[in-house]
């Protein structure tokens, strides 16, 4: 009679892996860089493409079908009123990615759940405090933008339910971050499609009163996006409780830990800080350009929309690079972290290149799909013309900058990206523009100006090669007090 407990007997009978599998479990710490990336970088790309590009496009048609202004109401809400919240919640996700990152290399899997568990009770209480703006101050809020009275009453509604709704975006978008960081950066895109198709199909019929439901106009869209964002809530959570990824989740991880919510905040907070210092620009810059009548403020509004699809495409791949630098760093294998960067910016760098040649050498018929207007035309081809320029820096300053941020090295990089945006680029912008009277090309050679500055900087502060002994993990220690760091 055989012995069932034969481990020899066990492996015999245990099934391969299937490619899913192989995909999601894979470890970065060894093997072939350029495939750890590629299984990386991939998923997070479609999931870009899913949600920054085919989403948006659709969303933006469903909602053209209620008039200017309700497509006023929500693009305002959208890109102004959540953009603050948007910013902290991308910071947070960047420290959740850096720290589980390094305790998935460091091979410690509880504290990877913990973290974790620690991440989504950090995003329950930031839901709670949105949420509660959203009830009391709606129409205060999105009067602070100077809207009409007509887009005020359609959009207060509007803005109560996307801020009260809040918490779906939060944990979707925290989730995704802390499987990215574990290296399974296949399950949320898998779940992004699905979330992609059911939001939409939910805005279309909650908008327009499809299949007996009411016809809610701008609350159907806020109601059809939480739809789909419920559904993907539901299946993420489903992953990481059940053990069927490398993050499980249990009750204990929700506990507070004030030690380790301290080190996702000191994480955290400078990347928000960062992003929000290159928001203020762009806001004001769209500001000067409307000083120079409405054909310059849109052909800068054209010109932006199609220049960021460079770090639209580009990011992913910076993303994976983080990854990729943290795990190895958790496995003491800085070599390995340096030939990920080296990689990444092989690939990165390829990539946006071309980005920026077709966006220089193709700026005319790329605007013409936009506008007809021959003077929005002539302005924003020479806006593309410096923007093509600047993602030639970008190709580099991406992967610096995530690699910094993957390695936990945070300060230097918002204090430099702010020294950058509001002491430099701004500045200057606002000095060519109008001091020295070059009108929006000031705008367009002060964006350049900045690009190739902070670029420089990080470029040269990375080279030192400090990002690889950052020492910001105490919230990898374990219960009894010791670290594996």
């Amino acid at each position: 009679m055989s012995d069932s407990s034969d481990p020899a007997a066990e492996a015999t009978a245990r099934p391969e892996p299937g490619f899913l599998e192989r995909v999601r479990n894979r470890d970065h710490t060894r093997g072939n860089l350029l495939k750890s990336l590629t299984v990386l970088a991939l998923p997070l790309l479609g999931s870009s493409l899913f949600a920054g590009v085919i989403f948006q496009l659709v969303d933006l048609k469903l909602i053209a079908g209620l008039g200017a202004d309700a497509i006023t109401a929500v693009v305002v809400t959208n890109q102004s009123l959540r953009q603050i919240f948007f910013m902290m919640i991308m910071g947070g996700s960047f420290g959740a990615q850096a720290l589980i990152a390094r305790a998935i290399g460091m091979g410690n899997r509880e504290a990877a759940d913990h973290i974790a568990g620690q991440v989504m009770l950090l995003g329950g209480l930031l839901s709670v405090g949105v949420a509660l703006l959203g009830i009391l101050f709606p129409g205060e809020m999105l009067s602070l933008m100077k809207v009409s009275d007509r887009v005020l009453e359609i959009g207060t509604p509007y803005v109560r339910l996307v801020f009260v709704l809040h918490f779906g975006f939060v944990f979707v978008f925290l989730t995704n971050a802390v499987l990215n960081g574990a290296g399974d950066t296949t399950t949320p895109f898998m779940i992004t499609i699905l979330q992609a198709f059911i939001g939409l199909f939910a805005e279309w019929v909650l908008i327009y009163g499809k299949f007996g439901a009411p016809a809610l106009g701008v609350k159907g869209v806020a109601l059809g996006l939480a739809c789909g964002q419920t559904v993907s809530i539901l299946l993420l959570m489903r992953v990481v409780t059940s053990g069927a990824s490398r993050i499980h989740l249990r009750r204990r991880h929700m506990r507070p830990d004030w030690r380790v919510l301290k080190q996702i905040l000191t994480l955290a907070w400078p990347p928000a800080l960062q992003m929000i210092g290159g928001f203020l620009v762009t806001v004001i810059f769209i500001r000067v350009m409307g000083g120079f009548g409405d054909k310059a403020q849109a052909a800068y509004s054209i010109g932006l929309r199609l220049a960021m699809v460079g770090p639209m495409l580009g990011l992913p791949i910076a993303s994976a690079c983080a990854t990729l630098v943290g795990q190895n760093l958790g496995a003491r294998n800085v070599r390995r972290a340096w030939r990920s960067v080296w990689v990444g910016l092989a690939v990165h760098g390829s990539l946006m290149l071309s980005i920026a040649a077709g966006l220089f050498f193709f700026r005319v018929p790329l605007l013409g799909a936009f506008t007809e207007d021959p003077e929005v035309i002539a302005i924003g081809s020479e806006m593309l013309a410096y923007q093509a320029a600047s993602l030639t820096m970008m190709s580099v300053y991406l992967v610096v900058f995530r690699t910094l941020q993957g390695a936990g090295d945070v300060i230097f990089p918002m204090a430099i990206s702010l020294a950058n945006s509001l002491l430099l680029t701004l500045p200057l912008g606002l000095y060519l523009a109008h001091t020295r009277e070059l009108g929006p090309s000031g705008v367009f050679i002060a964006g350049l100006a900045g690009a190739i500055t902070i670029t420089l900087v990080s470029s040269v502060w990375m080279s030192t090669g400090r990002w690889t002994h950052k020492r910001t993990w105490e919230a990898l220690r374990t219960d009894d007090g010791a670290t594996d760091a």
